[in-house]
């Protein structure tokens, strides 16, 4: 008598439904929100199959449990809209990179420059990295004076998260944006 629902995926975390509650007495609730006090099991299942609803149980560790009459199809799809809404929220910062040589040229420098503004604007954090080739390694402070000046032209909208570091070839930086400029 009672509403079959598709049950696949991760039924774990789902509450309990219509034939699934066994026990004797819950508390239920109806669909509108109005308390309809504490009955047995059956009657409010009862009740819902009237309604031409489900009987979900929302409290299980309360005593008794308190269960509500409601369309339990519309309230997984609302679940996961909130979860995939969720879960695109939780994805805007990423980490970013952006490569230097320790001799790059002005106009090279500018143009990568405004792509690190833009990744900021985003929020997004950036790994900027000056990389040695050969023999330039011997100059560090070449690599060096480039983080400078680029820390130094990006202070208005981000501040540094991981100073000057050398890994091998590598020097790298990373930067976090600034509140104000999300």
């Amino acid at each position: 008598m009672g509403f079959q629902h598709n049950t696949r995926g991760n039924f774990r975390n789902r509450p309990r439904v219509n034939e699934q509650i066994r026990i004797k007495q819950i508390k239920v609730i109806a669909n509108d929100g109005e308390l309809l006090g504490v009955m047995p099991t059956e009657v409010a299942l009862q009740k819902a199959y009237d309604m031409e609803l489900d009987l979900v149980e929302i409290a299980p560790n309360e005593n008794p449990p308190i269960c509500k009459i409601m369309n339990y199809g519309k309230y997984l799809y609302e679940l996961k809209k909130k979860e995939k809404e969720a879960k695109r929220k939780q994805t805007g910062a990423q980490m970013k990179e952006i490569r230097f040589t320790s001799r790059i040229g002005e106009h090279d420098y500018q143009v990568k420059l405004k792509h690190i503004r833009e990744f900021l604007k985003s929020g997004h954090r950036v790994r900027i990295i000056v990389r040695f080739r050969g023999r330039e390694i011997t100059h560090k402070e070449l690599g060096e004076e480039l983080l400078k000046k680029l820390v130094e032209d990006l202070k208005d909208m981000s501040k540094v998260d991981m100073g000057p570091k050398l890994e091998g070839h590598f020097m790298l930086i990373q930067l976090v944006p600034m509140r104000k400029h999300l």
